[in-house]
């Protein structure tokens, strides 16, 4: 059976494995670095132009002034976010396009105090075209959630013309709102979703393959490099995408094996599967349950990732063996959960893919459904019944892209505000925490980014102990009422005696 909607196609395809070729090299991409008198490059050596004097790509007349920030902490780079254009009124760019085909959109932002306006107070919607990316957005709520001083939203739309109008427009309902954006990057890019096979919609029943409109607007929402360590636009395949390390996703104290490939073993891509798919480098790491079968058995390898409820999501998995002795079928085979649904009941990544060394993607479409934030679960769990050599799984690098609604749009709520308080003496409404160090990198998608620390609520007392202690090692959500309260959890007595259980010691209640 197969579902009809109106979303993207894409997906895993097995072919014959070819060496990897030269990354891949984009066409005229456009790096503007808001609000500067002249170009300028970033950490990665990209060139960034100014348009203090005027933008060429503007075509509104007016409503746009250039700002510095008034304040920047140290771990924020100059480029693109030491500068700002501030609108307080709708303002329109008109980007032209060498080509028609798929972008990647990048609005990178840095809420600080711009002269008189203050950072709580820019509240705005971004359109592209006929998509709403962003309403009443709040870049200030959003950092101070995600307690990082600057991110970056990534889109990707399929443009049928040879130019994209962006708009930016101050929520007219709020007093003394303000749009701004610190950088716009537009970086053409092959259709990386699409491909022959569609992915499965998994809704509690058989998954059933999904066609998905190829004019469909996505947003990232998550790009993990699985089992390694982050990886800088500059060392993607040639797309200037962020990987971030997953470590700081996983649930409990189950985070499994991290890995490198054997020295002998090299990523060979396939005939189909071109290597801007990803980056050799998330295929040469991999994040494992371990070796023990028994321990394995008995919980689920977890990643929970919270994102907007109300929207379809568009989750791949990216797949590769690469050590010895997984050279066979039917060596190491699991099965794959999505929100407690089965996925997939026999993933062999060597089935898939055809070989050690060749890297291979699963997708998948799931519905988060409800209000606000929710937690969308990711799980692996070996699958005895196939008889396998080895009772484990694997997983190389994850991404999550939320798929647009039918009013075209891609707004998802802001955070729930922080208690009110007045600038300090400095009129910068930073708080200390903020201004400390943080990894080199991006924020992705509101989410994706350096460190996003999920604290999980967890009641324990009495009865509800023995449900949560058990719901965690099967990987699985505990009730409602064991869910609501966090302290056992942040004190760190629940992780302490899920990680004694899991390596088959007895815990002290």
């Amino acid at each position: 059976m197969k579902i009809h909607l109106i979303f993207i196609s894409a997906s895993f395809a097995l072919f014959l494995a070819v060496p990897a070729a030269d990354a891949y090299s984009p066409g005229d991409a456009i790096l503007l670095n808001c609000g500067a008198s002249g170009p300028d490059s970033d950490l990665d050596g990209r060139s960034w132009i100014g348009d203090a004097s005027g933008s060429k790509y503007a075509i509104s007349s007016s409503g746009a002034t250039s700002f510095s920030a008034q304040r920047q902490a140290s771990s924020v780079p100059r480029v693109p976010y030491l500068t700002a254009l501030v609108f307080t009124s709708p303002f329109t760019f008109s980007f032209p396009l060498s080509d028609a085909g798929r972008i990647f959109l990048r609005l990178h932002f840095y809420p600080s105090n711009y002269s008189h306006h203050a950072a709580p107070d820019a509240f705005f919607s971004v359109t592209a075209g006929a998509h709403t990316l962003l309403h009443d957005f709040s870049a200030y709520l959003a950092a101070e959630a995600l307690n990082f001083p600057y991110m970056v939203r990534e889109f990707s739309l399929n443009v049928s013309s040879g130019s994209i109008n962006l708009t930016f427009t101050p929520s007219a309902a709020r007093n003394n709102s303000y749009a701004f954006v610190n950088g716009i990057e537009i970086v053409p890019i092959p259709d990386i979703f699409r491909s022959e096979r569609s992915p499965l919609l998994i809704h509690g029943g058989n998954p059933v393959e999904l066609d998905l409109d190829p004019a469909q607007a996505l947003e990232t929402m998550y790009r993990l490099n699985v089992g390694g360590q982050a990886i800088t636009p500059a060392r993607d395949a040639g797309l200037f995408r962020y990987w971030e390390d997953d470590s700081l996703y996983i649930w409990g104290a189950a985070f499994g094996v991290s890995f490198s490939k054997d020295p002998n073993v090299s990523i060979e891509y396939s005939s189909r599967l071109p290597n801007y798919t990803a980056p050799e480098e998330v295929y040469s790491t991999a994040r494992s349950m371990g070796l023990n079968a028994q321990i394995n058995l008995n919980y689920n390898l977890t990643w929970i990732l919270p994102v907007d409820s109300g929207f379809y999501y568009l989750v791949r998995l990216h797949f590769c063996e690469i050590q010895y002795p997984i050279t066979k079928m039917n060596q190491r085979v699991f099965e794959i959960f999505l929100n407690n649904l089965t996925a997939e009941s026999y993933a062999d990544v060597i089935a898939w893919s055809g070989g050690i060394g060749v890297p291979a993607y699963r997708e998948y479409v799931v519905i988060a459904m409800g209000t606000g934030r929710m937690d969308l679960w990711v799980a692996l769990h070996p699958n005895p019944r196939s008889r396998p050599e080895y009772y484990d799984a694997i997983l190389n690098g994850l991404e999550v892209f939320k798929l647009e609604n039918f009013r075209k749009s891609l707004a998802g709520s802001n955070p729930v505000p922080p208690p009110q308080r007045a600038a300090d003496s400095n009129g910068d409404w930073r708080t200390r925490k903020r201004e400390g160090g943080i990894p080199s990198g991006v924020v992705v998608g509101g989410i994706v980014g350096l460190g996003f620390v999920i604290t999980v609520a967890v009641f324990v007392i009495g009865k509800f102990k023995d449900e949560v202690l058990s719901a965690v090692l099967a990987g699985e959500r505990p009730s409602s009422v064991a869910e609501s309260a966090a302290r056992w959890w942040r004190e760190g007595a629940l992780r302490r005696e899920v990680g004694l259980l899991a390596k088959g010691e007895a815990a002290d209640s």
